[in-house]
């Protein structure tokens, strides 16, 4: 498909949308602006609300209060073959008694676009998907993967401003839904439509996006970039969902420059305070916590915390440590191939700047809403 004139696709404006089924909110007060040509991922654990928001923007649900705009346009009640958008589900939907060509050829079909230029824009999206030998074959003669692409090619062929996609990559294998992350990220370059990609897979939503929202409980927790929501999360739960973390809980006390826990008789500190909490918590990312054994010396300043191996894995490019702190919890660290090894059972110390640890209000539900 050629690129949209402009290279743009449609902005989207979602102004305090609730979606409520009886008593219960599937949507609570969603508010969220999508850029033209953006691609924004809707991520988070299954109910929080990521789906339904899709579906009211696909216009398969109704909203309940609130403003949707497309484009600038209301489309709240517009029923969703009259808004122009195009869908990739994750079970393909293909038509079975159909070819490929003529699978793509639909929405050309039923929007009147002449034989001649049909079979020339099927051609054109059968190419940029790389199934353009394919198109006299049937579905049931295609891989998971292959038809994943002849979906998405009927989805641009009309040439929408906005395509959704709702976990289309699920029911492939890992190394497909890699290949195909990259394919679905050229295609969307060039044409430069808006893509809203719904997926509870972090690192697919990381991979692609130019801005993740990340969804809890029918609300949007924090929206930005990846790396602005694993460096700098807003809350304990958008922490704990994006990538790998340790959630450090104890006694607090802040001399108001700095913040120190106490975690089962030992002591770490962070130079800053939160204002206003009781209770804070510090989250740490992997790659912040040094591990060594017990007894070695430790970098001038650095917090310690004593804990034992509870599971080593051995993941090619470096191992994984889980480690059992004293006070019962657990601690994630990734250690590089040219660092030591630990076996189960190895007694070590984690050593940590204060300044790589994120101070956040606590939350209990950021732990049991992972799913």
């Amino acid at each position: 498909m050629n690129p949209r004139p402009d290279n743009r696709g449609a902005a989207i404006d979602l102004e305090s949308v609730t979606k409520a089924y009886g008593a219960f909110n599937a949507l609570d007060g969603v508010s969220l602006r999508i850029e033209p040509g953006e691609f924004m991922t809707l991520l988070g654990p299954s109910g929080s609300g990521k789906t339904t928001t899709l579906n009211v923007i696909a216009g398969f649900t109704d909203v309940t209060n609130g403003k949707l705009l497309v484009g600038g346009k209301s489309v709240v009640g517009v029923p969703a073959h009259k808004r122009n958008i195009g869908v990739v589900f994750q079970h393909y939907a293909l038509f079975p008694h159909m070819t490929v060509g003529r699978n793509v050829a639909y929405p050309l079909t039923l929007r009147g676009v002449d034989q001649m230029k049909r079979k020339a824009r099927v051609a054109e999206a059968l190419d940029m998907v790389k199934m353009g030998d394919f198109a006299h074959r049937y579905p049931n003669e295609l891989s998971g993967g292959q038809q994943q692409r002849v979906a998405l090619a009927r989805a641009i062929v009309f040439d929408p401003p906005l395509l959704l996609m709702d976990e289309p990559l699920g029911a492939l294998d890992k190394k497909l839904r890699e290949w195909l992350q990259l394919e679905i990220k050229r295609i969307h370059r060039e044409l430069g439509t808006t893509f809203v990609y719904v997926t509870h897979d972090q690192e697919e939503a990381l991979v692609l996006s130019d801005r993740i929202a990340v969804f809890n409980r029918g609300r949007i927790e924090q929206v930005g970039t990846g790396r602005q929501l694993y460096d700098e999360p807003a809350t304990l739960f958008v922490g704990r969902f994006i990538g790998d973390s340790t959630v450090l809980r104890g006694e607090a006390r802040s001399d108001g420059t700095s913040t120190a826990l106490s975690i089962a008789g030992e002591t770490v500190t962070a130079p800053r305070r939160l204002a206003g909490e009781a209770d804070p918590v510090m989250l740490l990312r992997p790659e912040k916590l040094a591990i060594r054994r017990s007894g070695q010396a430790a970098a001038a300043g650095a917090n310690r915390l004593s804990g034992t191996i509870a599971e080593a894995i051995y993941l090619g490019s470096g191992s994984k440590y889980e480690v059992k702190l004293a006070d019962g919890s657990t601690a994630i660290v990734r250690s590089p191939l040219t660092g030591e090894s630990f076996g189960l059972g190895d007694k070590v110390e984690l050593c940590f700047d204060g300044a790589d640890a994120k101070l956040l209000p606590d939350d209990s539900t950021a732990d049991t809403t992972l799913t």
